[in-house]
């Protein structure tokens, strides 16, 4: 084995594609500025005890995991940093009043999520702390439209569910609660007869359980399916409520197409509230996630309402078109001052200036040298080339 080889499913970045992602994430972090929100940096490695605290089984298994040499604790590189964030939010800032945080840093997944996932990944992403209502998922799913329009992404199409329509169901038959895992599994894959099967076990849940799990399986689509859903599924407090919420928040994003599917139960154990997925031609699974997750701060000492999303953005650069060469100034190299000068004064401008080593007259690399600074009448002048 070469010495140059890197362990499955890590990648090196070479320079084009280096420049664009490094110029998204300037762009998108300018952005979340201009709506409010600071930018924090949490640590790359942390005790598992504070990183998996609140996340579920879902982030312990793609965390990876070793030895402090100094304290002799388990530590923990990080595979999702909203737990830090909201650890900050809760812990460390301690505002009383709403609070706008967005990061942008690695994180390694011990294993990757799926055929086509890299494990190493730079996640860029906002959180809103302090606000229950929707104003707070409005104010985050704007910026999400915003991020993918400036990355250049078109026709995004968004996901919408809500985790509480699932929770009602199950709460609601005591013999359901004891399988809450297995049926988030079935729905996840809409296996059906699995739900049948779960539903002729002798501890299994009820019939009507049963049926309404299976109806929920067939409730996806356009804005149409939250009528569906009140005429099929069973008149329980919590789908009430979490429809209203689905349909408040329709109701004040119209210029958002999304399409609805009440089965989606990706981080159930997790959200709270409406959850969302961005999905747009390019990207073989979601681009953005994000949605409602009240309850995590709650184990650092102090509840607080949340709400954000996150991305990849070396998921996001390659699914755009290849990133294109730099134009720029290809100048000799020397010592005389006034050559030194003009170079200087280039760079100043914001001009890139390369100037050419003795005998590399001839190399390429991702710049496309079209001026020339030349000596002309006695003075350094960029001429095109």
């Amino acid at each position: 084995m070469g010495n140059w080889l890197l362990p499955e499913r890590l990648a090196d970045i070479l320079p084009a594609e280096a420049r664009r992602i490094e110029e998204l994430r300037r762009e998108l972090l300018d952005l979340y500025r201009t709506y409010g929100f600071e930018l924090v940096a949490p640590p790359l490695v942390e005790y598992i005890d504070s990183l998996l605290t609140g996340t579920g089984t879902d982030l312990d298994l793609r965390t990876s995991k070793l030895v402090d040499q100094l304290s002799g604790r388990t530590l923990g590189v990080r595979a999702d940093m909203t737990p830090q964030v909201s650890r900050i939010d809760a812990h460390l800032l301690n505002r009383a009043g709403v609070t706008r945080l967005c990061y942008c840093g690695t994180v390694l997944h011990a294993r990757p999520a799926d055929l086509l996932s890299n494990r190493e990944l730079l996640q860029i992403g906002a959180e809103i702390y302090g606000h229950a209502g929707v104003e707070a998922d409005i104010e985050i799913l704007r910026l999400v439209l915003d991020t993918v329009t400036i990355a250049g992404v078109r026709q995004p199409r968004l996901d919408l569910c809500h985790p509480g329509v699932v929770r009602a169901i199950i709460d609601a038959d005591p013999a359901a609660r004891p399988h809450g895992s297995l049926i988030h599994s079935l729905l996840r894959d809409k296996d059906i007869p699995g739900l049948l099967d779960l539903g002729r076990r002798p501890d299994g849940p009820s019939a009507q359980t049963i049926q309404t799990l299976r109806a929920l399986t067939g409730l996806y689509g356009d804005i149409g399916t939250l009528a569906r859903a009140r005429a099929e599924l069973p008149p329980l407090p919590g789908i009430a409520q979490a429809l209203d919420a689905l349909e408040a928040l329709l109701r004040a994003l119209p210029e958002l197409r999304p399409s609805i599917d009440l089965a989606d139960v990706r981080g159930y154990g997790y959200h709270s509230g409406v959850t969302f997925a961005l999905y747009a031609e390019g990207w073989h699974d979601a681009l953005v996630s994000g949605g409602r997750y009240d309850d995590i701060s709650r184990v650092f000492g102090r509840a607080r309402p949340a709400t954000g999303f996150s991305l990849d953005l070396r998921k996001l650069a390659a699914g755009l078109p290849p990133a294109e060469r730099s134009r720029a100034v290809r100048a000799p190299w020397g010592q005389d001052a006034a050559l030194v000068a003009a170079v200087r004064a280039l760079r100043q401008a914001g001009e890139i200036v390369v100037q050419v080593l003795p005998g590399h007259e001839h190399d390429q690399d991702e710049f496309i040298c079209d001026r020339e600074l030349a000596l002309l009448d006695g003075a350094w002048t960029i001429r095109n080339l």
